[in-house]
């Protein structure tokens, strides 16, 4: 049975990122949820050992629910690369790491460099994937997966969001994700698409 979420319910998001606070504590202000984030409270991050993104987020609510009673949301995310079988998939983020942290200009090389040794024919497609969970401390959980098509460019165009957008490409748009504002990407956005599904059965 699905559960609704209701003005005045504090939720947790199973987060340390503070921009994606913001973003989900935008999101949500409307609805009367009060938000705050694992990050905020202290709580560690549990080791994302899952090989799907639905396994990542399920892990990461059920421990922000548990560890703080609160219902929890999370998201796993990444992109999906048709001609590389779905890589890097729920490893979107272990290819950008190094040792100084995140770089995605190393991810989107590598993924432009594999395309090219197996000689991917054009448009090379893929997908933004966002995996929403939400999870209350009984062990109860909702999914809720948005998806954005497109296809793969190069050499990388825009200075404008982050991760793989400078080189992404979404169906019926002539200007990659790297070159749109937030106001324009982002009700094209996977993390939109899954976000509009949470609202229609998780609020409305």
């Amino acid at each position: 049975m699905m559960r609704k979420l209701s003005s005045g319910d504090r939720l947790v998001l199973a987060s340390h990122n503070a921009g994606k606070l913001r973003e989900i504590t935008a999101l949500l202000e409307p609805y009367g949820i009060d938000v705050t984030s694992a990050g905020v409270l202290g709580l560690p991050e549990p080791e994302e050992t899952e090989d799907t993104f639905a396994g990542n987020a399920r892990l990461k609510a059920h421990f922000a629910a548990k560890e703080t009673g609160l219902i929890a949301l999370s998201d796993d995310s990444g992109i999906e690369v048709d001609a590389l079988d779905g890589a890097p998939g729920v490893y979107t983020a272990d290819w950008a790491e190094t040792e100084n942290g995140r770089d995605f200009m190393q991810a989107m090389s590598r993924t432009w460099r594999e395309l090219e040794e197996r000689n991917a024919p054009e448009p090379r497609t893929g997908r933004f994937v966002c995996t929403l969970c939400l999870a209350w401390p009984d062990g109860h959980d909702q999914i809720y997966r948005g998806d954005a098509s497109g296809r793969l460019v190069w050499p990388p165009r825009g200075d404008q969001g982050f991760g793989y957008d400078p080189i992404f490409m979404r169906d019926g748009q002539s200007v990659t994700f790297g070159e749109m504002p937030y106001s324009q990407k982002e009700p094209l956005s996977h993390r939109s698409a899954a976000f509009r599904k949470l609202v229609a059965e998780a609020l409305v």
